[in-house]
């Protein structure tokens, strides 16, 4: 037969009070703990637009995405071959991407609809978007749910992503340099090549969580 059952107060309060008394009272005669030091540097990378430019390229490379380089005027031509390549037949469009980039040939353009539901998003071929900003030490892009970008769920559903930085103005060196950046209160997905995992057997599958195929397009001028 059991005995009576005790409550928190019948045995001095209750564990969580118990075990942060004895906390309290093992650190009491500690001294103040020292001042952080924030003089880290916040980039390794030297400041030359077009340094950080090529380690951006050589890291989103070594995370097997696609990577090209234009100007602005060879852009949309680029771009056009790119989905042709694909053998892409409609491209997702956010609501502000520029009109020039995609221009009136080609496949046939995809309006983002709140509506679309993730098997109508699935039917597309491809999607072109935007980015907020490229990190090039981790060859990272972000995306901030800006006009040029759209939803996150339109960069996560569709198999092909093509995503254009536009350099120097959206490239940075370092993840704090993109940190200042950023406005923590926007949806921010950060994208290091396309999506992967792997299993207990390291076999790596590509395509699982967003876009099998990451093409970044590196604009200058």
């Amino acid at each position: 037969m059991t005995g009576p059952v005790r409550n928190a107060r019948d045995t001095g309060g209750s564990s969580r009070d118990r075990i942060l008394a004895r906390v309290r009272t093992a650190v009491a005669d500690a001294r103040e703990a020292p001042e952080v030091t924030r003089a880290y540097l916040t980039t390794h990378t030297p400041d030359d637009p077009a340094a950080v430019l090529d380690l951006l390229h050589e890291n989103l490379a070594e995370y097997r995405a696609l990577v090209h380089r234009t100007d602005a005027e060879g852009l949309p031509a680029l771009l056009a071959r790119l989905l042709a390549e694909h053998g892409s037949s409609t491209v997702l469009v956010p609501p502000g991407l520029p009109q020039e980039w995609l221009g009136e040939a080609g496949p046939v353009h995809v309006q983002d609809r709140s509506t679309s539901t993730a098997a109508e998003l699935d039917t597309v071929d491809s999607v072109v978007t935007g980015c907020a900003l490229a990190i090039a030490e981790t060859g990272t892009i972000v995306l901030d749910g800006g006009p040029d970008q759209g939803r996150r769920r339109i960069t996560l559903v569709p198999d092909h992503h093509i995503c254009v930085v536009r350099a120097p103005d959206q490239v940075v060196a370092s993840v704090p340099q993109a940190m200042a950046r950023l406005a923590p209160t926007r949806p921010l997905t950060w994208i290091s090549g396309p999506s992967a995992t792997s299993d207990i057997e390291l076999d790596r599958v590509e395509g699982v969580h967003g876009p099998r195929t990451l093409e970044v397009v590196l604009v200058t001028g």
